[in-house]
């Protein structure tokens, strides 16, 4: 077995930090795992993006060959489709959080910013499954913006192709935060992860 999955977003979202977390559990759990990481300009809202391999059999390379993604996860629905039309295929699986993060060139009326409609249907065109979900605006919910991210992780948990159950997730959560923070974290989780199971997503 050989799952690729690609994370990614814009500076400052999390999704560094989640694909570590996702990392260590598969890790835990015996997996051989290698994570690469690629930066734009993220202290100004650049793109940044993971590469998380996955592997029950050999030490996997860093990199995930261009067309060979088995799944996307995206805090940002430009880089969603950035990354499908690089490391996608027909057969590719795409989660992705539907609100944008507009960049400086937009916010100032020097660019414009494609229609939401538009990039959604070029996402479904060209995905096996495409998965729009409203992961900041359930975070927020939940009582934390910033939490968003968590609740990815668990929407990526919820696919088949995942060999992470929430339990041994929240053994790395336990490992990096404590308290009300780790309560909160453990509940988003689930939100993001029931999001998928009871969706009847595979």
């Amino acid at each position: 077995m050989l799952t690729n999955v690609v994370i990614c977003g814009i500076g400052g979202q999390g999704n560094i930090l989640a694909s570590g977390l996702m990392g260590s559990a598969l890790v835990e759990k015996g997996f051989k795992v290698a994570v690469g990481e690629t930066y734009g300009a993220s202290q100004r809202g650049g793109s940044v993006m993971s590469h998380l391999r996955i592997s029950d059999e050999r030490e996997p390379g860093v990199l995930i060959p261009l067309g060979k993604a088995d799944i996307i996860v995206a805090f940002e629905p430009i880089e969603a489709l950035r990354m499908l039309r690089t490391y996608g295929n027909p057969n590719t699986k795409v989660i992705y959080d539907i609100r944008p993060t507009y960049p400086l060139g937009v916010l100032t009326g020097e660019d414009e910013y494609p229609p939401i409609e538009a990039i959604q249907a070029e996402i479904e065109a060209n995905s096996a499954v495409s998965i729009a979900l409203p992961a900041t605006a359930m975070a927020v919910e939940a009582g934390n913006s910033k939490a968003a991210n968590i609740i990815m992780m668990g929407a990526l948990a919820g696919l088949e192709e995942m060999p992470i159950e929430p339990e041994e997730f929240f053994g790395v959560l336990s490992q990096n935060f404590k308290g009300k923070v780790l309560d909160l974290n453990k509940e988003v989780f689930m939100t993001g992860y029931d999001a998928i199971r009871k969706g009847g997503v595979k």
